[in-house]
């Protein structure tokens, strides 16, 4: 493995969100690998409190424990926080980063020493030109990103498998998936990218392979780093 994400007695949090790529992500590691070390799974859903009464919760629990996982069903009120009235201008930020912070709680708690999200290739993309649009820097997410000193890794185990075949997979073996009842999804600037390049696909059909691609080949000596001021 290029980054040697997994190592032998590494406790690995498995962020499921209840969608196909991480209930892809959770059941891959839960299979026997070839070259992967003797590891354990934590499965953790954090619940953002969209619709108490919707019931995806309890089919995933039910799931969970019907696989013998070991897993944290954490209930919050971070989305209808994040879409609350002060924050209407950027509430996937503000979702993403309390999210975030609550994951670290429970691994800490817990003692894992690995955060696994369900990232794929096509999330790094689309990152890297969410980044350059919105956030005006070159950047993107990585495979294995150590945060607190290198406490503790972000490892994302999907990053270079294509969404198409994650969500093959997740079909093929009819994993249960819970619908995403964020109000933000369908209006996301994440969506917004992923349509972009859908269109500009039908033109040039290896757009994202040459996006990719370019990630390995910056050259640094022409990007001018001070150009057009802070």
């Amino acid at each position: 493995m290029d980054y040697g994400m997994i190592s032998a007695g590494d406790k690995v949090l498995v962020g499921v969100s209840g969608g196909m790529d991480s209930m892809a992500l959770l059941s891959l590691l839960n299979t026997s690998m070839i070259h992967v070390p003797p590891f354990s799974i934590l499965a953790v859903h954090i619940d953002p409190g969209f619709d108490a009464n919707h019931g995806g919760a309890e089919i995933l629990a039910r799931w969970l424990k019907e696989g013998s996982y070991d897993f944290v069903m954490d209930d919050s009120d971070i989305g209808p926080l994040s879409h609350s009235p002060y924050n209407r201008k950027n509430p996937c930020f503000l979702c993403s980063r309390l999210r975030r912070k609550r994951i670290f709680e429970i691994a800490e708690h817990h003692g894992c020493n690995k955060i696994a999200f369900a990232h794929h290739r096509d999330d790094i993309i689309e990152t890297l030109l969410i980044n350059l649009f919105y956030g005006r820097e070159i950047s993107t997410m990585i495979p294995d990103q150590p945060v607190f000193g290198g406490k503790l890794h972000i490892i994302r185990p999907l990053a270079y498998i294509r969404e198409e075949l994650v969500k093959k997979y997740a079909v093929e073996q009819g994993l249960p998936v819970i619908e995403n009842l964020c109000p933000t999804s369908l209006v996301s600037r994440r969506l917004y990218i992923k349509r972009l390049l859908a269109e500009l696909e039908k033109e040039n059909p290896e757009i994202k392979d040459n996006i990719w691609k370019a990630m390995g080949h910056v050259k640094v000596d022409y990007i001018p780093a001070k150009l057009g001021g802070k």
